[in-house]
């Protein structure tokens, strides 16, 4: 039985009622006019409330479609980016397929992947991840939190390791992000 409810949860009353004067009256934030104006004001200060969020930087903020357009973004970018570093991804056997279908991707066009395997709650092989880093690995990516029964991976930890190694570290935080209510 999958608990998912991320996918097709319904948008937030209160996102709905933030939004509609905006759909409503339209402006593009790039455009030279005073809806232009309006509409980068509000873009702007979206990502500033965001960056708060997760005490980065409002530049940083990418505003995309969903997480499989942002994970796509995030790995392939970062992996292309970087080639010159590294080859090699970690990332565990239970990711989503925004995720997984990344690093195949990646895989058709010359890196290699490691899956670690989980636990039988779910949680991922720590060890399994240190012993799997080679000199050239790249990034290791792992979701904060498993969607269909809760799981917190070790993302401190894992971190931790990647930092320690001078290795890029994405966490896909979908189904965590803001569910802390």
């Amino acid at each position: 039985m999958s608990f998912d409810y991320i996918s097709g949860c319904p948008v937030d009353e209160r996102v709905i009622e933030a939004m509609v004067p905006y759909m409503r009256e339209g402006g593009n934030p790039s455009s030279v006019h005073s809806q232009g104006f309006k509409a980068k004001w509000v873009l702007k200060e979206s990502r500033t409330s965001v960056a708060a969020l997760v005490n980065a930087d409002p530049t940083e903020m990418v505003f995309t479609s969903g997480a499989t357009e942002s994970n796509n973004l995030a790995l392939i970018g970062y992996a292309l980016r970087n080639k010159d570093k590294g080859t090699h991804i970690i990332t565990s056997a239970v990711e989503y397929m925004s995720v997984i279908n990344p690093c195949k991707f990646l895989q058709k066009n010359g890196f290699e992947i490691s899956y670690a395997p989980v636990d039988r709650y779910g949680v991922v092989d720590v060890s399994f991840i240190e012993k799997s880093i080679r000199e050239n690995t790249l990034l290791i990516s792992i979701q904060h939190a498993n969607n269909e029964i809760g799981t917190i991976q070790p993302f401190e930890e894992l971190g931790k390791i990647a930092k320690e190694r001078g290795i890029g570290f994405h966490i896909d935080a979908t189904a965590s992000f803001g569910n802390n209510d």
